[in-house]
């Protein structure tokens, strides 16, 4: 009988290796320098809420997630060109983002926001009060688009990473900066962004932000897409997306 058992045992565990490495591998691409939604640690690990939402979502679909880190401007030619099956790096659906990439529903929204040094003498986000100022934003998003287009008298300035625009206006070489609202409230919170404080939020314009934040996969990509959706619908309802959220943030980070 012991012997049976063991065999029984010895069998199961194979039976789950086996599984194990057939699993489907769904490869994710991110940026890795955007908290608090993705970012590397100093020791190479990928942290954040798109990071952890992506973990649920593979978990809910029964694959195994695979991270590729690939820097922003290089995430959609780099998922065309079949280096990851998917992006989940706090990217915004847009018309012109889906004349290259299909989009699933979206896993948040949050506002833009304008930040500005602690000593700023400007007195508002409207056009008028940033007329004639600096305002940086990360190059290829919608909020550099926002800003060359919402503050037509302003000099934009664009960056490769976010970490390059925090650290001109840290230097003063910036009299503003522009980002989603989320991620500006946690930089001015922490050592590296006491220079500055949140100006305030800014209505998104829809045709240029879009319907929210959604993972993006090459075109035709639907039975993935599909899976991805359903996940989202789970995970919220579950409660994964919740605790996930409650992790990072003191809202639900969702919207409307």
């Amino acid at each position: 009988m012991r012997f049976i058992i063991r065999a029984a045992a010895a069998a199961a565990l194979t039976f789950a290796a086996i599984a194990t490495a057939n699993a489907e591998t769904v490869r994710i691409g991110t940026e890795g320098a955007y908290p608090p939604f993705n970012n590397l640690t100093p020791d190479g690990q990928l942290v954040g809420f798109d990071i952890d939402i992506a973990k649920a979502l593979c978990d809910e679909m029964k694959v195994e997630c695979e991270f590729v880190t690939q820097d922003w401007d290089g995430l959609i030619p780099a998922l065309e060109a079949n280096k990851f099956d998917a992006i989940i790096a706090s990217m915004s659906i847009t018309d012109e983002r889906k004349k290259k990439v299909d989009f699933t529903n979206k896993y948040y929204n949050t506002p833009p926001a304008i930040a500005v040094p602690k000593d700023s003498d400007i007195k508002g986000v409207s056009p008028e009060a940033l007329a004639g100022k600096t305002i940086g934003a990360q190059s290829a998003t919608t909020h550099a688009n926002f800003a060359e287009e919402k503050y037509p008298d302003a000099d934009v300035k664009v960056y490769p990473t976010a970490d390059e625009y925090k650290l001109d206006i840290s230097n003063g070489r910036l009299d503003a900066v522009v980002d989603d609202v989320v991620v500006l409230s946690d930089w001015v919170k922490s050592e590296d962004g006491a220079c500055c404080k949140i100006l305030g939020t800014v209505k998104p314009d829809a045709a240029i932000y879009g319907e929210g934040i959604g993972i993006a996969l090459r075109k035709g990509d639907d039975a993935l897409r599909e899976k991805f959706n359903k996940a989202i619908v789970a995970i919220r309802a579950n409660g994964t997306y919740k605790k996930i959220n409650d992790k990072y943030f003191e809202f639900d980070v969702y919207g409307d």
